[in-house]
């Protein structure tokens, strides 16, 4: 009896006791369809973190930032100068593995234009802020070398900026417009794209109407409240040193743009595997402009990015526990199903055993029956795993769409497979010992 013999008679002992078949294989599907729902939705959130990391600057981004002078150099605290221009020159110079630097000067000042006023943070940065923090340019440019040797008025605004002063027009008819910082006008050179989380793209190409957009307020859930791509999407960025000569300078007559305290210095690591031995070189270069005392320190995103993914383990876990409970529900119906099955067919095993089959035929067929089943309810496993997802979305949508890859769809169907072999050894050993005379005897 060859494989597909094997085959033929179990789908035929399958469809001709359908209630029973569907009855062993339903733990199959539950376990498939909650397999396949977890591993959907975990893949949602590991794939929306990553997007929301890369959105924000990724896990090469660094910031280097004041921290405690360690007690042996409290004495020598006045000797460092603090962060200073003079640290993103030696960073440049002696940190090759880092492929970016910017220094920020930061400033809350009132953004006008057309009668719309907005007060904001304004930021004086170097060219190299637009790849340190992952902005995007929808219309225009970013702020160029030459803007800042010749301290030009010129800024890069986010996208809400850009609608909130001129609603009517598009990103690409805001470029060239006018803004006031202060009331010292300035010309907009780029605008930057939209970035929003997925349940607010959702919300916004679903077109929610203002009584929705009235509820959600009311309920604390309006879009632009804890939006962490708010920043961004109210950013004005200007030429580092046309920060300085138009709003510090006053503040510091002392300092040029030079000495002048920074309130951020950004860097990008060229490559993270790397990523140790650059914060070294960087670290190295920082002594040396601190005048040898630690008044500074890394802010990465390693700790945060790895809480997340450990978060993901756990419901990656927890989910996958559910699932194998469910599995094992399925094979152990499966197998009593199996066993009565055997039971009802010894006079038949027998007849087969006459005529010439062998154990191993027999064995195989029941193996082949118990995988069959199994397949079978990891199939229509799979469809209940879609069904389950898209109910999830409509009745939960979050921040993340679960996500079902074909990775997900084929572990699944290949953990229904081998818990068909499994609870079909055993069924299969007992039918295969039978003695072909006293089944034939059986009544």
């Amino acid at each position: 009896m060859n494989l597909f013999i094997s085959l033929e008679t179990g789908l035929r002992e399958i469809f001709s006791h359908k209630f029973r078949s569907f009855l062993s294989m339903l733990g199959i599907v539950l376990g498939v369809g909650s397999l396949i729902a977890t591993m959907a939705i975990t893949g949602g959130i590991e794939r929306g973190t990553r997007a929301f990391m890369e959105q924000i600057g990724g896990l090469e981004m660094v910031n280097v930032v004041n921290k405690e002078i360690s007690n042996d150099l409290q004495d020598f605290w006045n000797l460092s100068p603090g962060r200073t221009l003079q640290d993103a020159y030696a960073i440049k110079q002696a940190a090759p593995l880092v492929s970016h630097v910017s220094p920020q000067l930061d400033l809350g000042l009132p953004v006008s234009s057309g009668g719309q006023t907005m007060r904001v943070r304004v930021s004086g940065v170097w060219p190299d802020f637009l790849e340190i923090a992952r902005h995007q340019i929808a219309a225009g440019r970013f702020i160029g070398d030459l803007d800042v040797d010749r301290g030009q008025r010129c800024a890069v605004i986010g996208n809400t900026i850009a609608a909130t002063l001129w609603p009517n027009l598009a990103p690409a008819d805001t470029v060239g417009q006018t803004i006031y910082l202060n009331d010292s006008p300035f010309t907009v050179v780029g605008v930057f794209t939209l970035y929003e989380r997925d349940r607010d793209r959702l919300a916004r190409e679903r077109g929610l109407s203002k009584v929705e957009e009235d509820r959600r307020e009311r309920r604390g859930t309006r879009p632009n409240r804890g939006d962490p791509f708010r920043g961004k999407n109210e950013a004005v960025l200007i030429p580092f040193t046309t920060m300085f000569y138009e709003f510090k300078s006053a503040a510091f007559p002392d300092n040029s743009s030079d000495t002048v305290p920074i309130e951020n210095l950004t860097i990008r690591i060229g490559n993270l595997k790397s990523f140790e031995q650059a914060l070294g070189e960087v670290r190295k270069a920082l002594e040396i402009t601190h005048r040898g005392v630690d008044d500074f320190g890394f802010d990465t995103r390693e700790d945060w990015f790895d809480q997340m993914e450990q978060r993901m383990r756990s419901t990656r876990t927890s989910g996958g526990l559910i699932a194998g409970i469910s599995l094992l529900v399925g094979a152990i119906g499966i197998t009593n199903i199996m066993l009565a099955s055997i039971t009802e067919r010894v006079r038949e095993i027998g007849i087969r055993r006459a005529v010439g089959a062998r154990a191993r035929d027999i064995f195989l067929q029941i193996i082949v029956e118990s995988v069959s089943i199994a397949l079978m309810g990891g199939v229509i496993g799979v469809v209940v795993g879609f069904g389950i997802v898209q109910l999830l979305t409509l009745l939960a949508p979050g921040d993340s769409e679960p996500f079902i890859s074909a990775a997900s769809i084929g572990l699944s169907i290949g953990f229904a497979a081998v818990v068909g072999v499994l609870s079909g050894i055993y069924p299969a050993v007992q039918a295969s010992r039978l003695d072909p005379i006293q089944a034939l005897r059986y009544e």
